[in-house]
């Protein structure tokens, strides 16, 4: 009895090593059914080219001496209630007249002094004032404007002008860190820190010709023709509009690409102004009703609305009451579409128009004009 108590406790000890054993040694023999998660823990921080850096200073430093506050003033007639309220302080401006100012931002572009600024910073100024990082302030005159994207060209006589770094703004992609530079209400240079939240912005009442980025860095009054800068420093855009229903800041804000800015600013700087095709013709929206009064199966395209007597619509034989489908080959969708495929025409150079009138189509030919100025 003894031997058998013996032999079944050196059994059951036996079978306790072997289960601790296989638990510990072959854990998968136990068929738990769980899988197994395996967690990678890194140690210490991203690399510099992995992560986010740890300061935008040096992308500051390297772009913000070129930034510059603007001053513009113009005189205007004097409301008469404005002027009652100043007789009480200590300046009077003459009988009828008093003068407004304005404040904006620009960038330094060229080792000539060009700054690029908006058009509505310096729109009908008398007398131009810029003041650079550093301090200094000169005066400055207007090189050219173009309304229809909302750019000036000032230049301004300075010695050893700072210089921004230009940037590739069609690489820019939504998420991307970008940093607002300008002289909000007059405080001083500030940099704000958001990202692009789109990009080709258009259809907003703005400009005439809009690519707009979209950005919830903090743009305010007097950030107008600021910088937008990428992380390294480089220019990415020129800020230009807030959506705002208070005046404030909602991070809702807009700047033109520097593709786009550069482009204008040279053509400014040498010829005076920007070339861009103009057809003479005014054209709307075609929705599903005119699309079926005439006759299309697909509502794509744009009704001409009103063509210009001896224009280049005209003389090319397109009519009111025509919609047009393509332009030059590519499809029309909207009137803004339409413009765009036009405005970028060069002057002198035809243009295919593809158009549909009740049970026909035709292909004509348009010798494209200069845009008026």
């Amino acid at each position: 009895m003894m031997n058998f108590s013996r032999f079944f406790l050196q059994a059951a000890v036996t079978g306790v090593v072997i289960a601790v054993a296989i638990a510990v040694f072959f854990p998968h023999w136990l068929g738990s059914g769980r899988e197994d998660v395996a967690v990678e823990v890194v140690e210490g921080l991203p690399d510099e080219d992995g992560g986010a850096p740890a300061s935008y200073a040096p992308a500051v430093e390297r772009s913000a001496p070129a930034v510059v506050n603007i001053m513009a003033s113009r005189t205007v007639e004097a409301d008469p209630g404005m002027l009652l309220q100043e007789l009480f302080g200590r300046q009077v401006p003459p009988p009828g007249e008093r003068e407004e100012s304005s404040l904006g931002s620009g960038v330094i572009m060229t080792d000539g002094g060009h700054v690029l600024t908006n058009h509505h910073v310096i729109e009908e100024a008398e007398a131009i004032a810029v003041v650079l990082a550093d301090g200094r302030a000169r005066p400055a005159e207007i090189i050219g404007i173009d309304p229809d994207t909302d750019l000036a060209v000032l230049r301004v006589t300075v010695d050893d002008p700072p210089v921004a770094t230009l940037g590739r703004s069609r690489d820019l992609r939504v998420g991307d860190v970008v940093l607002a530079i300008g002289n909000p209400f007059g405080v001083g240079q500030t940099v704000t820190q958001g990202i692009v939240s789109a990009t080709g912005r258009n259809r907003l009442g703005i400009n005439t010709f809009e690519d707009f980025i979209q950005t919830d860095a903090a743009i305010n009054p007097g950030n107008s023709g600021g910088a937008l800068i990428n992380a390294h420093g480089d220019l990415v855009g020129i800020n230009t509009a807030i959506f705002s229903r208070s005046g404030g800041s909602h991070g809702i804000g807009f700047a033109i690409p520097a593709d786009l800015a550069r482009d204008v600013m040279t053509q400014i700087i040498e010829q005076g102004y920007v070339t861009r095709g103009w057809l003479g013709i005014e054209v709307q929206a075609l929705n599903p009703e005119l699309a079926r009064s005439f006759e299309l199966d697909d509502p794509v395209g744009v009704l001409v609305a009103g063509v210009l007597r001896d224009g280049p619509a005209a003389e090319a034989g397109i009519r009111p009451g025509d919609v047009i489908t393509h332009l030059d080959g590519d499809r029309v969708g909207s009137p803004r579409d339409a413009l765009d495929i036009i405005a970028r025409t060069t002057p002198g150079e035809p243009l295919s128009i593809r158009i549909h009138r009740p049970d026909e189509a035709q292909e004509l030919e348009a010798d494209v004009e200069q845009r008026p100025i």
